[in-house]
Formats: C-alpha cells, structure tokens, sequence
C-alpha cells in the first residue's frame, strides 16, 4: 500500500488556494453522509468527478454534536443520539471515502458551513494504493478550545444560544451516540457503493468512546434503525 503524504492543516482561507486545480476545481473528501452523491448534491449541486478512494492512518468517529440534527429535530437528548460524524489521525486505521470536486467559488460557502471542524490537505489514494495527483480537503476533530479560539468570533455562549433548550454546551465530546437518522443514512449509503465501502464503515467506524465499532454497535443495540425513516425534511439528504 502506497504511503501518503502528511495531512496539513488548512487555517485560514488562502491556505485552500494551493489545492486549487488549473481549471479552479478543489477536491472534497466525503466519509458520512457525503458517500451518498445524491445527498452530496444537496450541498454541492454542482459537483463532478464523483469516486470512491481510500484514506490511510485515519478513523471515523461519532463524535460532533451536530447542530442539523436539533434544527430537523431528529436528534434524541434523552439518549443522546445526537452525534455526527468525524474522522481522526489513527495508525493502522483506513477509511474508504468519497472524493468529488466543487469550484473554488463554493470554498468560503464550504468554510463557513463546516467551521467546527479541522480543515486538512490530505492525499486519497484508490483503492489499490495509488495516490492521487492532486490532494483533498478533509473535514477532521477539533476540540471546542480550539474552535473558540481559532474559529468563533462571537464566543461561546452566542454560538450555544440556539441549543439553550436542550442543555448543549459543548461540540466535541466522548459521552454521546450516533443520531440515528444519520446513522442510518450513512450505512445504507456505504452499503450502495459495495461491500468493500460498507464492510470499512461497520468496521473502521467508531462511537466516540474510540473503543465500539459500528459493527459492534449494531450486535448490541439491534440493525432495527435501518428500518426507520427520516422525517419529509431529509428524505433527500439523509434517504441512504
């Protein structure tokens, strides 16, 4: 398996211009909700070059407090089910992604949208081990400290306004579980690209304890959730 480059962060807007082809396209790495082009295009309807890739010495994680899942209200506090996915630096682990391109345009759109997260340059490889020419833009873990100090201009508690009713006061955190809409999108759309895409998202996905695959989340907790659907609302953007 080829090695790839080390991942670099992406701090500030002119950091992404690097990334920018010749034509004025950035490549974006899907590994959630993203494996599923039609659900990518309800964010990105203007993108192409749709494929599947592999990304080594990373791990997905249900980890975010995802702000989407209150605003739709799929998101459960009782149980807290209310965690996105994100993705980790982790020897030995490896992701099958997506990876698409948009116009550099849509960057500041992108930025803004996915502010919490750490932004990096990565290098997808296919899934036989060749890197690509050109390096992708990947949404990774913060910690709530650096996206206050980094990210957040209005502070903290502005920012944690909307989800005073539900006692959310932080993004990044260990005790939570997938929200449950979401989780199942993202299966079944892993599941519609193979079973070689499938197989690594129940087995290289991890709650956030980092200890319990997804595969082992279902042995636990029953695959009933595949059966539910989502509400009108993101019958588009989270229909698998």
């Amino acid at each position: 398996m080829a090695i790839p480059l080390p991942s670099l962060d992406l701090t500030h807007h002119s950091d992404f211009e690097p990334l920018v082809s010749p034509d004025g396209y950035i490549s974006i790495c899907g590994y959630g909700s993203l494996l599923s082009e039609t659900s990518a295009r309800t964010t990105f309807p203007d993108l192409v070059n749709f494929r599947i890739a592999r990304l080594t010495g990373f791990r997905r994680l249900f980890n975010s407090v995802g702000r989407i899942f209150f605003t739709h209200r799929v998101a459960n506090i009782k149980t807290q089910e209310i965690a996105g996915l994100s993705v980790e630096p982790c020897d030995g682990e490896f992701v099958v992604v997506a990876v698409f391109e948009i116009k550099n345009t849509e960057i500041p759109a992108f930025i803004e949208r996915e502010r919490e997260y750490r932004f990096l340059a990565v290098v997808p490889e296919t899934l036989d081990g060749k890197p690509f020419i050109n390096p992708a833009v990947l949404c990774a873990s913060y910690t709530d400290e650096e996206f206050f100090k980094f990210r957040c201009s209005e502070g903290r508690e502005k920012y944690f306004e909307q989800y005073g009713e539900y006692k959310i006061h932080k993004i990044w955190r260990d005790d939570v579980f997938p929200c449950r809409v979401y989780l199942r999108h993202c299966v079944l759309a892993a599941k519609s690209l193979g079973d070689e895409v499938h197989n690594n998202f129940l087995d290289h996905t991890f709650l956030a304890d980092r200890k319990t695959t997804i595969r082992q989340y279902f042995e636990k907790v029953g695959t009933s959730i595949l059966e539910e659907e989502p509400p009108e609302s993101l019958k588009t953007r989270y229909g698998g």
